[in-house]
């Protein structure tokens, strides 16, 4: 029942898609509808890993999460190009729902700080959905404070407010 974690393989990137559908679904489930969270696939996300895969895998790290070698969490983090020189990007953490609670957020999103300290960055950043509500609560637990700055996107066909957190590395 250990968990261990390891920087992600292109051979991982479907599961990971597959995860990350099924994380999303989960985690929007109560405020967005089941035809929202239908989409994309779970084929579809595994897809567009690969696809970012392939552009960013040189400035970019997926870290995988196994427990008795079964993929069951993952974190995503690179440059923030849009902003800052000095800040890095936390673009995902995403756990299989049965996860929640149990540690294994923390444990990815404490390596994924001490990486982008490793690679010298100042200040970290990311964005959650304003809607999600344990997210953010898990984010300010871990010390990550919003920035007032707010951005719109769609999740499927429904426009989505995403918060902007940062905090000191």
């Amino acid at each position: 029942m250990t968990v261990t974690l390891r920087p992600g393989r292109a051979d991982d990137l479907l599961a990971v898609g597959a995860l990350h559908q099924r994380s999303r679904a989960a985690a929007y489930a109560p405020f967005l509808t089941t035809e929202t969270l239908a989409e994309p696939t779970p084929a579809a996300l595994g897809q567009y890993w690969h696809e970012r895969w392939s552009h960013e895998r040189a400035d970019h790290l997926l870290t995988v999460a196994e427990r008795d070698s079964q993929l069951v969490g993952f974190s995503y983090l690179g440059p923030d190009d849009q902003r800052d020189p000095a800040t890095g990007l936390l673009h995902a953490v995403h756990l299989e729902p049965a996860e929640r609670g149990r540690g294994l957020g923390r444990m990815l999103m404490a390596a994924a700080l001490a990486e982008m300290r490793a690679r010298g960055w100042r200040v970290a950043a990311l964005w959650v959905l304003r809607q999600n509500g344990p997210a953010r609560r898990f984010y300010e637990q871990g010390g990550w404070r919003p920035t007032g700055v707010t951005e719109e996107e769609l999740v499927g066909s429904t426009p989505a407010v995403l918060l902007r957190y940062r905090r000191e590395l």
